[in-house]
């Protein structure tokens, strides 16, 4: 920039995707310029979603009204698993009808972040996560594409490729003890 006069053309992109973490295969893809909020992406995440929806799964990102509402609209009986911002306040409907979040409040007050970790189920999130290593370790973590329309083709083709993998055969973890 100093030699050249001239800003550096390169910017990040921002790949969300909706993972089933039992089955390890990404359900759903999007690519954003780094300036889109995760939170945002949630409907059409879900959009490209055939099945149902058991649960939703976000880090803290996502608590927003937005998520809870857009899930509801599309999955009515999914939960929302999303950890709650430590300045979250109940809802005035919190006494009488409480929303998910509120629960999830009620449970963080009752039983302390790690409790409420273990009975929301919010720890599967880390099988999501695995779903992120498995594309950085196997694609890479840069896109080759010039254009945005090809780079999100090339993103989809990542996804197929990974889930076909997948398909061919995936370690099964057995407890022993």
């Amino acid at each position: 920039v100093e030699k050249h006069g001239t800003r550096t053309r390169r910017s990040w992109r921002k790949l969300h995707i909706g993972v089933d973490a039992d089955s390890g295969q990404i359900l759903a893809s999007a690519l954003t310029t780094n300036d889109v909020d995760d939170a945002s992406q949630t409907g059409p995440l879900l959009d490209q979603v055939a099945g149902p929806v058991a649960s939703f799964t976000g880090d803290g990102a996502y608590d927003r009204d937005g998520v809870y509402a857009g899930v509801a609209e599309r999955h009515p009986a999914a939960a929302v698993i999303v950890p709650p911002r430590s300045t979250a306040v109940p809802s005035d409907m919190a006494e009488t009808t409480p929303s998910q979040r509120d629960r999830h409040l009620q449970c963080i007050a009752e039983h302390g972040r790690m409790g409420w970790r273990k009975a929301s189920g919010y720890t599967k999130r880390a099988r999501a996560e695995a779903g992120i290593a498995r594309f950085k370790r196997v694609i890479g973590d840069g896109l080759r594409s010039h254009t945005d329309e090809r780079r999100a083709t090339e993103v989809e083709v990542a996804v197929q490729a990974l889930n076909r993998m997948l398909e061919f055969g995936r370690p099964d973890y057995v407890r022993i003890g």
